[in-house]
């Protein structure tokens, strides 16, 4: 089922069924899960429990539970309704609720990662075979958009999760852009540099450099900042870790602090220089991400603390109509969920980074869920993660895997304690 959804992701795309994939994948992975749990050895082998759900996995349980209790909480508190209670839940089922479910099978279904990483490789194949089509769409004047699929009547945020697009073009500069199988273009960066995450850690050298190829090519055609830094970031970081484990390395760190004491004023220059440009580069972007920022955390300290406005809302024309508690998982939360929801994903979240740092500082093992990590906190700042769940789910479900490696891990060592020499 696993290889199948992502391999597959681009026939699915073309009948705007992705949205729906994901939410579906879910449900029918979480239910082998319980019942793999439930029946135990009466299971068919191939489908048994690998162990316990570990504890990292019930903080994302728990976690996106209590982000339902926040919903209901702003729900009531605004007096929004049944019938807007009833459909923000079940947003919620779609959304939130896929940040527990794919952990929770990645630990406890034996799901190999091998299998992840090999689907991403070859779903990176498929997009360089579709990519010269795309490419060289607004320059032979196809359409931006080829259909919108009746999927929608399903419900979702918005019609570009069901639509079918070839390109667009950027409002600002009105150049083309490209969001391959993606809502839009920066997610579909974001996107390229899991791909690239995962292609790292194949074996085979042909089907790494499809996924690279593939992931690179994603992130470039994308025109995305926020992409270009998580390509570096989030594939360097993780193999710096084994550093903090030698001492050679502090020692270098200290004599790099030392010398700040010389050239730190014009690296500081010079860092800001870069800060000003990047945001230059798309500045009504920028300028509408943080008016909508600060419009949503003004809002929420002065009317909503704790359970927050229960939804977004619509913006003003000072941000071009964007809603309120949109293009940013942390404001969005404070804004729709309060200080209850954002603490609610705050805490899963660091700590499945904090256990991915240790690993990854350790071995190679961690590499993968840290760069994944990171790429949700990166995420995090300029998108909303919940909406975007039913694409991350490949690197959910190796969150989930990690955290039973762990525990496997930590089981093993507890029990070669206890024999007896």
């Amino acid at each position: 089922m696993v290889w199948k959804a992502i391999v597959w992701t681009w026939p699915f795309y073309a009948f705007g069924a992705l949205y729906v994939v994901g939410p579906v994948l879910a449900g029918l992975l979480a239910g082998l899960a319980f019942l793999s749990l439930y029946l135990g050895p009466a299971i068919r082998a191939d489908l048994r429990a690998t162990g316990s759900i570990p504890l990292p996995v019930w903080g994302w349980i728990i976690g996106m539970l209590v982000m339902l209790v926040a919903l209901w909480g702003g729900h009531l508190d605004w007096g929004l309704g049944l019938k807007k209670t009833i459909k923000s839940s079940i947003g919620w089922a779609k959304g939130w609720a896929l940040l527990a479910l794919f952990p929770l099978a990645g630990a406890v279904l034996p799901i190999r990662r091998e299998i992840l990483v090999r689907a991403q490789c070859k779903l990176g194949l498929w997009t360089l075979c579709i990519a010269p089509v795309l490419l060289a769409a607004p320059y032979l004047g196809l359409p931006e958009r080829i259909w919108t699929s009746p999927l929608k009547a399903v419900g979702g945020p918005g019609p570009e999760y069901f639509s079918v697009y070839l390109f667009t073009f950027d409002p600002a500069s009105w150049t083309p852009r490209w969001q391959f199988f993606a809502p839009w273009s920066p997610f579909a960066a974001l996107l390229g540099v899991v791909m690239v995450l995962f292609a790292l850690e194949e074996r085979d050298r042909r089907w790494m450099a499809a996924g690279i190829a593939a992931g690179v090519l994603m992130i470039l055609a994308s025109k995305s900042r926020m992409g270009l830094v998580g390509l570096v970031a989030c594939t360097i970081g993780p193999r710096l870790m084994p550093l903090v484990l030698r001492s050679w390395a502090w020692v270098a760190l200290a004599g790099v602090t030392a010398s700040m004491a010389v050239v730190g004023p014009w690296l500081l220059r010079q860092a800001e220089a870069g800060i000003a440009a990047f945001k230059g580069a798309r500045a009504d972007s920028t300028r509408v991400r943080a008016t909508l920022q600060r419009i949503a955390h003004e809002r929420w300290q002065e009317e909503a603390v704790w359970f927050g406005h229960g939804t977004v809302q619509p913006g003003p024309h000072l941000v071009e109509y964007m809603p309120i508690g949109s293009h940013h998982t942390w404001f969005g939360l404070l804004f729709v969920k309060g200080l209850v929801g954002f603490f609610a994903f705050l805490v899963p979240l660091v700590w499945q980074t904090v256990l991915a740092l240790y690993d990854a500082a350790r071995g190679p093992r961690g590499r993968l869920p840290l760069g994944i990590c990171m790429v949700l906190v990166l995420l995090s700042f300029g998108e909303n993660i919940e909406i975007e769940a039913y694409l991350l789910w490949p690197a959910l479900v190796v969150l989930g895997l990690h955290a039973r490696e762990l525990a496997d891990e930590s089981r093993a060592d507890s029990a070669a304690v206890a024999t007896p020499a």
